[in-house]
């Protein structure tokens, strides 16, 4: 089942197991069982320290648990774990082969220290690139503590369960048989929901932290190059960010990163951090801006405050939160969000398969969005306020030679409607004849552009009609000793490497400023 690139790959990998485990699977006569056997059988043959057995009756079939021979780790997989997941299956072979983790000591000792029973249960599918993340956080877990423990499910497999349980986007987490969590998460981020302590503990650790010279706001892109410039010259950096990546997080593909023929978001964002670490660089996650307090008088600190409660000073202080997806701010959309309403069609298209959907958006990531979708729903409508489509040509034409596909245009989404669990379909005004039509769908697609990430700055920096924050050549604000970078700024073309360079420059702006205050 494995070609002989990731064959010899992963026997290396293999050879780092120092425990001996086994690995129960649970099948049936399906092809899919047959398939899964198939690659398990492959997985036991590279180690003499895996062992195989077949007699495994849990009622998701097909499915696997890795198991210490001491029983003190059990973890399962209800599908194949290939594609995006397949990281996630040989990390959790290495962990419960006793190889260590990358984790600090102190979150380590976090997840081991937590009392209670915490039976975890993630939906994912095999082409979302969210997904591998929470997999492999909760996977973790479960190999630090016996009292968690955790499957990952392929939802596109388990179709029954996934309409049961209404679970119309992924990753989607499930705690105890109830809703946990929906979205890219973390260990830090996990932990912070289950250790409620956790969060004024952190908050307490930052307050007491010495004043920084360059404080960057933002992990993404413009922050993360924003940081390395400034600990490169010496001086202290730190960096706080709700999210370590941004943006990027969420990108499938990405093929204009020059020097990188392709590569995908999570990818270049494992490498960025990779980066940072390799410097003297205060990274706090978890952390969502809340005030900028500018400083009183020249030279003096500006401070920042957050939503956790903690507070940081600076000499200088780069904003780069970066921007969000644009929603319609149409009634109904809330409401139904995770539930019909979806912003990533990579993650959740395989959970609509067979199923009509709307890609609102005629741009290029609606249209791209259109035609990824068009290969797995029954029906694709696309609906643009504009009266042209301002995809590229060549993407247009794709868009139209596809058999399922119905393109709108002067059409203005006014509202989500559901059944109260699920989204039925939506309303739309013609902008022509001022006509309202129905469209009945179980998803949509919301690809409309970014909203920039500033609502924190009203009434301090300066921001443009847009709402980004208006910088000039050296991306300085108009607040001596505060520079911003990257897509919440006034600077065209949102691109991921004009925001490192943007940072970069932010960031030697902002030494300048020090050295001659």
């Amino acid at each position: 089942m494995l070609d002989a690139n990731l064959t010899a790959q992963l026997k290396a990998y293999l050879e780092k197991v120092t425990q001996p485990f086994e690995i129960v699977a649970s099948l049936d006569g399906s092809a899919k069982s047959t398939e899964l056997q198939n690659l398990l059988e492959e997985i036991a043959g590279m180690s003499d320290k895996i062992t195989l057995r077949t007699d495994g009756d849990d009622a998701r079939k097909p499915s696997f648990s890795l198991n210490r021979i001491n029983g003190e780790i059990s973890l399962r997989f209800a599908g194949i774990p290939m594609g995006h997941e397949f990281t996630s299956l040989v990390l959790a072979l290495l962990q419960v082969g006793g190889h260590p983790s990358k984790l600090a000591q102190e979150v380590i000792e976090q997840i081991a220290n937590l009392e209670g029973e915490f039976n975890f249960e993630t939906y994912f599918s095999l082409s979302c690139q969210n997904c591998p993340d929470v997999v492999q956080a909760l996977n973790l877990m479960a190999v630090l503590n016996p009292n968690i423990r955790h499957v990952a499910i392929d939802g596109a497999l388990f179709q029954d369960e996934v309409e049961q349980r209404q679970v119309m986007s992924v990753p989607m987490v499930f705690l105890n048989g109830e809703m946990f969590g929906q979205g890219r998460m973390g260990v830090e981020e996990i932990l912070a929901k289950v250790d409620t302590g956790s969060v004024a503990r952190d908050a307490a650790k930052m307050n007491e932290k010495e004043p920084f010279e360059v404080l960057v706001i933002g992990g993404g892109p413009a922050g993360a190059a924003a940081s390395i410039y400034s600990a490169r010259k010496g001086i202290r950096t730190g960096v706080a960010a709700q999210r370590f990546g941004g943006q990027v997080l969420d990108t499938m593909s990405i093929e204009n990163f020059i020097s990188v023929t392709e590569t995908e978001g999570p990818k270049l964002v494992r490498a960025m951090e990779q980066h940072v670490h390799e410097y003297d660089i205060d990274v706090m996650n978890l952390q969502t801006a809340s005030r900028l307090v500018p400083a009183t008088e020249q030279g003096g600190l500006h401070t920042v405050e957050f939503e956790s409660g903690a507070s940081l000073k600076a000499k200088t202080v780069i904003l780069s939160t970066g921007a969000r997806w644009r929603e319609m701010n149409v009634p109904g959309e809330q409401e139904y969000r995770g539930r019909g309403v979806a912003y990533c069609p990579h993650c959740d298209g395989p959970l609509y398969k067979g199923k009509r959907v709307a890609v609102i958006g005629g741009g290029n990531s609606g249209v791209e969005a259109a035609i990824d979708l068009a290969g797995l729903v029954k029906h694709v409508t696309l609906l643009e306020f504009a009266d042209t489509l301002r995809a590229d040509a060549v993407l247009q034409k794709k868009l139209h030679s596809l058999p399922n596909v119905t393109v709108i245009k002067s059409a203005m989404t006014t509202e989500v409607i559901g059944d109260g669990s699920k989204v039925t379909g939506l309303i739309y005004q013609d902008r022509s004849t001022e006509e309202r039509n129905t469209v009945e769908l179980e998803g949509i697609f919301v690809q409309i552009g970014l909203l920039p990430n500033t609502e924190w700055l009203k009434g301090t920096v300066a921001l443009s009609k847009h709402g980004e924050i208006e910088i000039d050549a050296r991306c300085a604000t108009n607040i001596p000793g505060v520079f911003a970078a990257g897509d919440v700024t006034t600077v065209p073309y949102k691109q991921i490497i004009i925001a490192m360079g943007e940072g970069s420059k932010a960031s030697l702006s902002a030494f300048d400023h020090i050295i001659r205050s």
